[in-house]
């Protein structure tokens, strides 16, 4: 009984330590400035790992009209086939299955000369199998579950990264349309005063030259 309830309590403060491990988990979350190609490197351990992650334009020194073409994003395999192609935008999200272990290129491409300020966000998830349980005998059932749980919170943990960045993009885009619109106003209220300053001198020209003619 005593044995029972060892095993039981070891079993609980070995979820409890993979439960911490999920805050300190090795996670990519960085900015990047992009002028014209920029790459990052992240290493895959396990063939049929999860790659997955999201990317935000945050920062731009240009504005989008609806005609911007947007960046472009790859990410390559190490034999340099493209796992996964996103064209002309401003933020997505992406995931798939690593076809192969190894060193794996996630590129931006910015067509404009304009650098571009984009928030990246990668995670490469794994989850033993049936076949890693029959190699390890360490492992049981217990810790595909505590995989399968902290594979579930990194997912929340990536859309919350995620959402943050688009807020922080609007926040952006807000500030930038209202600077446009003060600076606009601004400018409208200088070219109705000169062109007021302009009729006045105009007026007061053509009645002095009517005061004149009346002399004459």
């Amino acid at each position: 009984m005593e044995q029972a309830q060892g095993k039981r309590s070891a079993k609980m403060c070995m979820v409890l330590m993979c439960l911490m491990f999920i805050f300190v988990d090795r996670i990519e979350s960085l900015s990047v400035t992009v002028n014209d190609v920029e790459c990052i490197y992240e290493y895959v351990l396990y063939e049929g790992d999860t790659v997955s992650g999201n990317f935000v334009v945050v920062d731009h020194d240009i504005f989008w009209s609806s005609d911007h073409p947007g960046i472009d994003f790859t990410a390559t395999s190490p034999g340099g086939n493209v796992v996964q192609d996103i064209k002309g935008t401003s933020g997505d999200k992406f995931q798939f299955k690593a076809p192969v272990h190894g060193m794996y290129k996630f590129c931006f491409h910015n067509p404009y000369s304009t650098p571009e300020t984009v928030s990246f966000y990668i995670h490469v998830g794994h989850i033993p199998s049936e076949h890693d349980l029959a190699k390890d005998e360490h492992l049981d059932p217990i810790n595909v579950k505590i995989a399968e749980l902290r594979e579930a919170l990194e997912s929340v943990t990536a859309e919350q990264k995620y959402l943050r960045a688009r807020d922080a993009r609007h926040r952006h885009t807000n500030e930038s349309t209202h600077t446009r619109v003060i600076f606009y106003t601004v400018g409208e209220y200088l070219l109705l005063a000169a062109v007021s300053v302009l009729q006045v001198i105009y007026i007061r020209r053509l009645f002095s030259k009517s005061v004149a003619y009346n002399r004459v």
